[in-house]
């Protein structure tokens, strides 16, 4: 536990996939496969650092889930 009561967070990225924007500060925001604290690896969206040890919130995916977002883009009339 942390000094301010929180838990830490662990984690390991698999496979980076890639890069979605790229800021200024060095931050990106990404698309990777990440295991959470030792659960099965999920695909996951968010803002990480350049040395990826601090990430901002972001959104985790089950595969079933993110080939659900890849169908609705694909039928998406623009």
């Amino acid at each position: 536990m942390l000094e301010n009561g929180r838990t830490e967070i662990e984690f390991e990225i698999k496979e980076k996939i890639g890069v979605i924007k790229a800021y200024p500060t060095g931050w990106n925001k990404e698309l990777n496969v990440v295991a959470w604290n030792g659960t099965a690896a999920k695909y996951d969206i968010r803002d990480w650092s350049p040395d990826h040890e601090h990430m901002s919130r972001g959104v985790t995916l089950h595969p079933d889930e993110m080939r659900k977002v890849l169908r609705l883009l694909e039928e998406r009339e623009v």
